[in-house]
């Protein structure tokens, strides 16, 4: 069953709905666009820091000799994370977290009860945790702006594919109808004036 009138004002409110699809078409190809470029923007920043990540890695790799010998201080005891600081934006309306700073809890240790590297393999592990926080929170970020773009787009190709080419398609069907129906009230009109004027002329 069709979901129009075939009517004079089944045309108006096609039409209607017909002008409302193509002005709206614009905003949702313009955010598909903008999305498309955060997506790839969030790609190469994640293969950036992954590129970081790897490297800090390399660096620490090199104090593996010494994480191995025998001292009174534990590195990984002063690696315990207090708390992550993040703001928030709107990307093409998605709201999406942005890295600050990350917090370790405070502990302090006698420098004579360490080693002389315990402070440089402390750092080089707090940068690697760091990378690896900004890496988790951009992942994040990619997953929702790749989620939105597919929607988004699934939304533009329904306008593009199916709600317009439909809609001028029942425009099409309600005009072919109205004229037909206009043809056949003529022609009845025409019949009517004949059988009038026979009518009179056998007076």
């Amino acid at each position: 069953m069709a979901d129009f009138k075939m009517t004079k004002n089944g045309l108006r409110s096609q039409e209607l709905l017909l002008k409302q699809l193509n002005n709206y078409l614009p905003t949702l190809q313009l955010k598909k666009t903008l999305l498309q470029v955060e997506v790839n923007n969030s790609k190469a920043q994640i293969n950036t820091l992954l590129d970081s990540f790897n490297k800090k890695k390399e660096e620490i790799y090199e104090y593996s000799h010494l994480l191995s010998l025998d001292f009174e201080i534990d590195p990984t005891k002063y690696l315990e994370i207090k708390h992550i600081d993040k703001t928030y934006e709107n990307i093409a309306g998605v709201e999406l977290a942005k890295f600050q700073k990350i917090l370790f809890s405070k502990l302090d240790y006698f420098l004579f009860d360490s080693s002389p590297w315990t402070d440089s393999i402390i750092e080089k592990l707090k940068e690697l945790i760091e990378l690896k926080e900004k890496i988790n929170i951009e992942k994040e970020k990619y997953r929702a702006l790749k989620k939105e773009l597919i929607d988004v787009s699934i939304r533009v190709n329904l306008f593009e594919k199916i709600l317009i080419p439909k809609t001028l398609k029942n425009i099409k069907k309600i005009k072919i109808f109205l004229s037909d129906q206009e043809l056949a009230a003529i022609s009845q009109a025409k019949v009517a004036k004949l059988k009038i004027e026979k009518a009179k002329q056998k007076l």
